[in-house]
C-alpha cells in the first residue's frame, strides 16, 4: 500500500476528539507564528522587522542574497532646544558622504517618520530560503502541505 496509503488510512481513521485536538494544535502553531512576527514588529519598531532582497535591482555592485548588509547608519543627531524634536543625519556604508544628496530638495535632515526601521542583527543566507519560496511557490506549498499532514497524522 505504501506511505501515502497509510496516511490516509490514518487521517480516515481520526475520531472527532482526536481531530480538534489536531486541529488545536495547528492554530496553536499558526498563532505562535504570528506571535513571534507580531513581537518582531514590537521590538524593532517596523512594520516589516526581517527583509530579504528578492531582485537584482542592486546588481552589478550587490548581488541578490550576499552577505553584506546595506544599512544607512546614523552619523549626526540634532536636537531643536524649542521642541525638542529630534532630527537624524544618515550615511551609506560604503558611500564616500553623507546621505543629504538622497534626501529630498531642500532637506538636510531625516525625523524619526522617514525612519523604517533599525537594523538589529544578520543571519546570513536565512534570506535564501524566502528567495527560494518566492521563485518556486511550488515547494512552498509542499512544505505547509507537509507541515499539515504531519499535524493531522501525529499521535498525541
Amino acid at each position: 500500500m505504501g506511505w501515502f496509503g497509510e496516511t490516509m488510512d490514518s487521517v480516515k481513521s481520526i475520531q472527532i476528539r482526536q481531530a480538534l485536538s489536531q486541529a488545536l494544535t495547528l492554530g496553536l502553531i499558526v498563532t505562535s507564528a504570528l506571535i513571534i512576527w507580531k513581537g518582531l514588529i514590537c521590538m524593532t519598531g517596523s512594520e516589516s522587522p526581517v527583509v530579504v532582497v528578492l531582485s537584482e535591482s542592486m546588481e552589478p555592485g550587490f548581488a541578490r542574497g550576499r552577505d553584506i548588509p546595506i544599512v544607512h547608519r546614523v552619523i549626526k543627531v540634532h536636537e531643536r532646544k524649542d521642541t525638542g524634536e529630534v532630527y537624524v543625519l544618515t550615511k551609506g556604508d560604503n558611500n564616500e558622504e553623507d546621505d543629504r544628496a538622497l534626501y529630498a530638495r531642500g532637506q538636510h535632515w531625516l525625523q524619526r517618520r522617514h525612519i523604517m526601521g533599525r537594523a538589529v542583527g544578520f543571519l546570513p543566507y536565512v534570506g535564501w530560503v524566502t528567495i527560494i519560496m518566492t521563485e518556486r511557490p511550488i515547494i512552498k506549498y509542499v512544505l505547509i502541505g507537509a507541515l499539515g499532514l504531519l499535524v493531522i497524522t501525529s499521535k498525541d
